[in-house]
């Protein structure tokens, strides 16, 4: 498993809900260019993501062999995870055969990980940012279920409205002209997010699923609410998920909603 264990310079983390604000601007205040990422730059699409400062949530980059992450060491969770998807990609994936072996990622500082008993008896699944689905080898599919790569998850999300989108997005990169580009990821709209397990991982409020398409220079967000009640609905433009998580996924490009 590829690993990049350094500590962004850069400031960043999870988007509280004074980061989203309600400007009609889709640059959010005052972020700063991430760094790192040196050995899996092939999943982004341009020039890394600029987010709003957020040095105390101690993000590191991690690489692994179908996607990357950028952590959290304050959340124990994503802040984002993102994946090139390509057609050729997803054929590869079909036969793979799902593990269900997760695992704490030894590779993240002991205070900066989550734990299996952090999820044991919370009623919250653990729910991959990169899907299982996605992963086109036998060691990606292994590495997806590191809890570097989960959330809390309500589990009739995770396994309604949720694959939904998960298989949403896989049709569309079945169908595109070349590769797609994904950022996974959760979001809090509280600064007392409710945690799980003696570790206290924070439970995001929502989940969101970012679309570029840089064939059509096209972009589109699934936005869903972390209950077992929440249904997937209308995408969001790019602009207004900017606004809302205080990211901004793709500087120095312009796409179409």
């Amino acid at each position: 498993m590829r690993f990049v264990p350094t500590l962004l310079a850069a400031a960043c983390g999870l988007a509280l809900s004074a980061c989203g604000g309600s400007s009609s601007s889709s640059t959010p205040a005052a972020t700063e260019q991430l760094t790192g990422f040196s050995e899996c730059r092939q999943f982004f699409p341009g020039e890394l993501p600029r987010l709003t400062a957020l040095r105390e949530r101690m993000p590191r980059d991690l690489c692994y062999d179908a996607f990357a992450i950028l952590h959290s060491g304050r959340s124990k969770t994503p802040v984002f995870v993102v994946e090139r998807l390509s057609r050729e990609q997803l054929l590869d994936a079909d036969d793979e055969v799902r593990t269900n072996r997760f695992f704490a990622d030894a590779r993240l500082p002991s205070a900066e990980r989550a734990l299996l008993e952090d999820y044991a008896g919370s009623g919250y699944d653990r729910g991959h940012m990169a899907p299982a689905g996605d992963m086109p080898t036998a060691q990606a599919m292994a590495q997806s279920f590191s809890l570097a790569n989960m959330v809390p998850q309500a589990p009739a999300n995770n396994r309604g409205s949720w694959a939904g989108i998960e298989r949403a997005t896989r049709d569309y990169a079945m169908r595109a002209s070349g590769p797609v580009y994904v950022f996974t990821g959760p979001f809090h709209d509280t600064r007392t997010p409710k945690t799980i397990g003696p570790g206290r991982v924070w439970v995001p409020t929502h989940l969101f699923k970012l679309v570029y398409d840089p064939q059509s220079n096209r972009a589109w967000a699934h936005w869903i609410e972390n209950t077992d009640e929440a249904r997937a609905g209308t995408p969001i433009g790019y602009g207004e998920l900017v606004q809302r998580t205080g990211i901004e996924f793709l500087p120095g490009l312009r796409p179409r909603d």
